[in-house]
């Protein structure tokens, strides 16, 4: 009787494995293509009242247009004219819109297109303890200080700036993906982060 219960319940588990990762990537895509085509809603229902199609059609229709319009645009950002143009209009949004900025080197890291202040993974003395926490390196100062950042898990987009002196901040080489996981996971899988600490003194 025991080996059929586990059996069956070893059985589940392996089907469970298989199926909740399929369900959790069509509900990110299913939720990320909603929101995209409440974005383009306005331009949908334009193109359906001039023509009889799907509104999947239209809304394919709609993204394909933006991409082709977002590749020309960068095209002519690549001219002079076209550079010179995109400084004078950034210069008036950043006037208009004290956030721009900002939201332009947020989009920009995003992308690739700059580096990541979240590049160098550490392990920080808290408070002058023995209290260590996994932080990311954002700023390092003339006077042997660093700024870090230390997520709060699961969600490592919110947390707490501490400026430590360099004796407490103990560089790793380890990914930030990596980091990022152990974060996510609630500090499970954090030993290979602990072991560089050791090697590191």
């Amino acid at each position: 009787m025991k080996k059929a219960v586990s059996f069956f319940k070893t059985t589940i588990i392996g089907g469970l494995v298989v199926i909740l990762p399929a369900t959790i990537i069509f509900g990110v895509f299913s939720w990320l293509y909603g929101k995209i085509t409440a974005l383009i809603g306005p331009l949908t229902n334009l193109l359906l009242a001039k023509s009889e199609i799907w509104k999947f059609f239209a809304d394919l229709i709609v993204i394909v247009t933006i991409i082709v319009f977002c590749f020309l645009l960068g095209v002519l950002v690549k001219t002079g004219v076209g550079r010179f143009v995109q400084t004078k209009l950034e210069a008036k949004l950043s006037r208009f819109a004290p956030g721009y900025k900002l939201v332009k080197e947020t989009v920009l890291q995003f992308l690739g297109k700059k580096k990541s202040p979240f590049s160098r993974v550490a392990i920080v003395q808290l408070y002058g303890s023995d209290t260590l926490a996994t932080a990311f390196i954002t700023d390092e100062h003339d006077n042997g200080m660093f700024s870090v950042f230390v997520p709060t898990g699961p969600n490592p987009t919110s947390g707490q700036i501490f400026h430590l002196d360099g004796k407490y901040v103990h560089a790793v080489s380890i990914g930030v993906e990596d980091a990022m996981r152990s974060i996510i996971s609630c500090g499970a899988g954090s030993g290979a982060i602990v072991a560089l600490r050791d090697k590191s003194g």
